[in-house]
């Protein structure tokens, strides 16, 4: 048995698995959430205003510069 994460781009995609799966031919199951996904939907859920990407990584290279520096 072979394992394969397909993304489906065309909903119609979507109704040929299904078909599959009644068949008997496929088995379908979701991804399990990663525990970091979990508390990162849980912290934005509590937060007014999550930060976008330039804000994270704008203290993300804080952080490491000054980690770095006291080298």
């Amino acid at each position: 048995m072979e394992a394969l994460k397909i993304e489906i781009l065309n909903p119609k995609a979507l109704k040929l698995i299904k078909g599959m799966q009644e068949l008997n031919l496929i088995k379908v199951s979701e991804e399990p959430a990663s525990r970091l996904k979990i508390y990162l939907k849980k912290m934005r859920r509590n937060s007014p205003k999550a930060p976008n990407l330039e804000e994270i990584t704008n203290i993300v290279e804080k952080v490491r510069s000054a980690r770095y520096a006291k080298k």
